[in-house]
Formats: C-alpha cells, sequence, structure tokens
C-alpha cells in the first residue's frame, strides 16, 4: 500500500475522475487509514509501505504496479504516460525489497493486478481500456500457466478488479455488463460458482474488495442478498466507506497488492 499524501485528480483518464471534482484529502486520508487498519487488525495482514511521490497522486493505487510471483514481479508499462511516472518508482522499490523486477515487451501495456486476477488455480486476463489481449502471451510464458483474455466493455469498469471479484476456489462475484458476450461465457465455464451483481451493486466499487482469508474487505453497497451470499461461504464481511478514492475510479483492491498473487486456488 503507499498513503494517499499527494493524492488528487491531476487529469482525467477514466468515466469516473473529473479535475473539477477533488477529493477531500483529510477525509481521504482518514479513509485509507481505516482500511490499514481493518486489514492489519481484523484481517491480520501484513502490510508493507511504498512511500508516496510528489508527481504521481495516482501511486496511492498500489495494484496497478506489476503482478508478483514468489520473489519476481512482472512490473506495469501504463497506458498513459500520466501514470507512467509511477513505473521506475515501483521498480526502485521492488529492487531494493529483493524482488526480481521483470519488464513488459516494448510497445505492449499491462497494469499489473488491476486486470490479472486468479480464480480456481486460473489466471484471468481483463484487457482493451488498459491492458492488451497479448500480454496474455508474455504472462504465461512467465509462470508457464494458461491466461484466459477477458474483454471489458464497460469504460466504467476499467479494470478488471472493478468487476470481477474471486472469493475462493468455488465462488466469484462478477458484474456481467462489465463484459462482452464471449468473456461472460468464459466465466461462466471456467468457474464453478459465478455469482452476478446488479449494476447498482457494482458502479459502489463493491467488487473492489481484499480478500484475506475468510475476511472480504471491500466499500459499502452490497445488497442484502448478496450479503447472504457472501456470508453463506463463510466469510466475515467488513464494509467501509472509501468515497473519496471512487473520484479517481478506485477503492479498497485498488488500494492493495497481494505479495505475493492471491492465488485463490483452495
Amino acid at each position: 500500500m503507499s498513503r494517499p499524501e499527494y493524492f488528487r485528480v491531476a487529469y482525467e483518464i477514466n468515466p469516473w475522475m473529473r479535475i473539477s471534482h477533488q477529493p477531500n484529502l483529510k477525509k481521504s486520508a482518514r479513509q485509507w487509514q481505516e482500511l490499514l487498519k481493518v486489514l492489519t487488525r481484523d484481517a491480520k495482514v501484513k502490510v508493507s509501505l511504498v512511500p508516496p511521490v510528489t508527481s504521481c497522486p495516482d501511486l496511492v493505487f498500489t495494484a496497478n504496479a506489476g503482478f508478483i510471483s514468489g520473489r519476481e514481479i512482472l512490473a506495469s508499462r501504463f497506458r498513459y504516460a500520466e501514470r507512467r511516472k509511477e513505473e521506475p518508482h515501483f521498480r526502485r522499490w521492488f529492487n531494493r525489497q529483493g524482488y526480481r523486477v521483470r519488464n513488459i515487451p516494448q510497445g505492449i501495456f499491462f497494469e499489473g493486478e488491476g486486470d490479472l486476477l486468479c480464480h480456481g488455480g486460473q489466471l484471468f486476463l481483463g484487457y482493451r481500456f488498459r491492458s492488451e489481449s497479448k500480454v496474455h502471451r508474455v504472462i504465461s510464458a512467465w509462470l508457464h500457466e494458461r491466461v484466459l483474455p477477458l474483454e471489458l466493455v464497460d469504460k466504467r469498469f476499467y479494470h478488471l478488479d472493478t468487476c470481477f471479484l474471486p472469493l475462493n476456489a468455488n465462488t466469484l462475484l462478477y458484474y456481467p455488463g462489465a463484459f462482452d458476450a464471449y468473456a461472460r461465457r468464459v466465466i461462466q465455464s471456467f468457474a464453478p460458482n459465478p455469482v452476478a451483481v446488479t449494476e447498482k451493486e457494482a458502479v459502489k466499487f463493491v467488487l473492489n474488495g481484499v480478500v484475506a482469508g475468510k475476511t472480504l474487505v471491500t466499500n459499502e453497497g452490497f445488497s442484502t442478498k448478496t450479503k447472504r451470499m457472501i456470508r453463506s461461504q463463510g466469510f466475515r464481511l467488513i464494509e467501509l466507506d472509501l468515497s473519496e478514492f471512487h473520484k479517481s475510479g478506485g477503492s479498497a483492491k485498488c488500494l492493495t497488492l497481494y505479495a505475493p498473487a492471491r492465488r485463490c486456488d483452495r
């Protein structure tokens, strides 16, 4: 994670961002601190902090730094120039932590765990708005695993982690309207128990959640029906107000990077 010391809406690169609609910095700091407290105290997660950088207001969204496997990280190459400033800072930090940093070939965009998630031992790659479909070959060659690309079609859900939430090896929450018809068929074919949420739920960033053991930490907004289903799977659901980060298009998962990536295969 990275403290939101310099967090602001400095540019507009997704439908949620408006320079005229700035986050309240004191409130965003409180919301971030509450997320950190819940993860460390209630979910018993160890959190490492990446120092914030003045010129990188979106560095707080560490999920986009890359994808970690063991002591290696496949570093992101951001589509937008505004976020490419983050790349050298993340690379230096991971190098100092003893990770081997792997780079994406020139000309290919990949935005880390924002677009690459595991479910039931299977890797899913969201592509179109940020990451590119062809990066799945790079990832597959690196990890020696099959990667299933899923095309995103709603600009509001520009990263996979905004509309796709693996709970455990069987159950997956997703918003069908974020995907094309073929991607929906792939999800239904490879997820044993795919559970669709409504648009009303999805736009509240409820699928941008952090799963730690049997605890799910996410933004407020799940329906009573979905809450009941989550708890029936044995999960403790902790809902937070992370509304200031929605102004930049992110929430709980965007604010965290799993190290190593959560495999969700058990």
